[in-house]
């Protein structure tokens, strides 16, 4: 983002902004090939980053588990993202009380959250979480969008 677009979002004056970035503290901030000082938005740099959500329902697909998980930092890697995290989880896709899902939701340190499948997530209700992870500035990337998987 520009500078003073920066500075309306901190609210201070271009000028505050302006001796901000000459004094080294806004960080990541540049000097682009026109002249102009850009500092990187810290909710796009955030969608950069990606959690990958991997799920099984019983312990006896934990081998589908580890293949899921990295088929899933593989395709988010390709995909541009940075993987930041990846989180294993056997239970059901109903069960609303995944304490490794739950934690993920609560972390800050990620804008995109990556499953293979929908119902890796959820067997219902796949949209209010589309719905709430883009309140917070987030997302949600779905693999195989148009394949549900039934292994559950």
């Amino acid at each position: 983002m520009k500078l003073s677009q920066y500075a309306r979002n901190e609210g201070i004056t271009y000028k505050g902004a302006y001796l901000r970035w000459k004094k080294g503290r806004i960080p990541g901030a540049y000097l682009d090939g026109t002249g102009h000082v850009v500092v990187p938005d810290p909710k796009v740099e955030n969608l950069r980053n990606a959690a990958v959500y991997a799920r099984v329902s019983t312990n006896r697909q934990k081998e589908d588990l580890e293949r899921q998980a990295e088929r899933m930092a593989a395709f988010a890697n390709a995909a541009g993202y940075r993987v930041v995290k990846v989180v294993k989880e056997v239970g059901s896709g109903v069960n609303d009380h995944r304490v490794k899902l739950t934690r993920l939701l609560e972390s800050d340190e990620w804008g995109t959250l990556v499953v293979e499948h929908k119902d890796r997530l959820t067997r219902v209700g796949f949209e209010w979480f589309r719905v709430l992870l883009a309140r917070q500035g987030r997302n949600v990337v779905v693999a195989n969008e148009a394949q549900d998987d039934t292994s559950d």
